[in-house]
């Protein structure tokens, strides 16, 4: 296709790594026509999402990487995966964000896209476990210094998980004692049947405190994370108010989701009424 030929890197290696995954495996041939790219380009490509353990490389092509339920990749692996998703789910969700009111972000790269959404959202409360979401507001404050409405930032403690999460006894405790108008979650798997799950049982019993604590659970993940099943669940569908995702959702998972809770697709018109 003509069209991805001035694609950046990070950006062709996201949609191999989506075809891969789609498709059970794909010969660099097919992605040489796809890419509109040369052969060499694309090795390249699947030897830098090879060492990333994005996938298997085998000969003539590649496959999906076969992840145990128990597998968690860490922070840096899956930050160059889904980007444009990402930014337009975090765009989206920004906007459910009212000035005033007590928020929590929990870790993952998709939450920590949408804290830099929220820097301009005045006098926020923002609950963090995410050392990586609550870097992003103390950075801006030490470019801009105290300015009036700049966030309140409320970090837990805890264990730090591969992703950057603070996770444990003492965070848990923490968010048991706190209440939030609102809880932006990401996840590492969604499912109808196995609801939001993770690899880290730790992570699993915190995020469950998070739910716990929100008078609303917004979920922002791309796509991808769709059918994803990792070890523990630790909330049901039901327990969700709205899915914020990207348009590459299937038609037939759409269908599931909106039976349950309003589903947002970045970038698509919407029915229904504000969260």
């Amino acid at each position: 296709m003509s069209e991805n030929q001035n694609l950046l890197a990070e950006q062709r290696r996201a949609l191999i790594l989506d075809e891969v995954r789609r498709r059970g495996g794909v010969r660099v041939n097919e992605l040489t026509r796809k890419l509109g790219v040369s052969d060499m380009t694309v090795r390249r490509d699947l030897d830098a999402l090879a060492r990333q353990g994005m996938l298997e490389k085998v000969h003539g092509g590649a496959v999906p990487v076969l992840e145990a339920s128990t597998h968690e990749p860490g922070f840096e692996a899956k930050s160059g995966l889904e980007l444009t998703a990402k930014e337009d789910i975090a765009r989206e969700a920004a906007r459910l964000v009212a000035p005033g009111t007590a928020i929590a972000l929990s870790g993952g790269t998709t939450t920590y896209a949408l804290a830099h959404h929220l820097l301009d959202v005045p006098d926020l409360t923002v609950v963090t476990n995410s050392v990586r979401v609550a870097d992003v507001f103390h950075a801006a404050h030490r470019t801009t210094g105290q300015r009036p409405g700049a966030a309140t930032v409320v970090l837990t403690g805890g264990v730090r998980t591969p992703s950057d999460s603070l996770v444990g006894p003492v965070a848990d405790q923490a968010i048991a004692a706190l209440h939030f108008d609102m809880l932006f979650l990401g996840v590492h798997g969604i499912s109808a049947e196995a609801g939001l799950s993770t690899p880290n049982l730790a992570e699993a019993e915190t995020n469950r405190r998070l739910v716990q604590s929100a008078r609303r659970v917004v979920v922002v993940a791309d796509h991808t994370k769709w059918g994803v099943v990792g070890l523990s669940s630790f909330a049901g569908l039901q327990q969700v108010d709205t899915l914020v995702t990207d348009a590459g959702l299937p038609d037939d998972a759409r269908a599931e989701v909106a039976e349950q809770l309003r589903l947002v697709v970045a970038g698509e018109p919407e029915d229904g009424a504000d969260i």
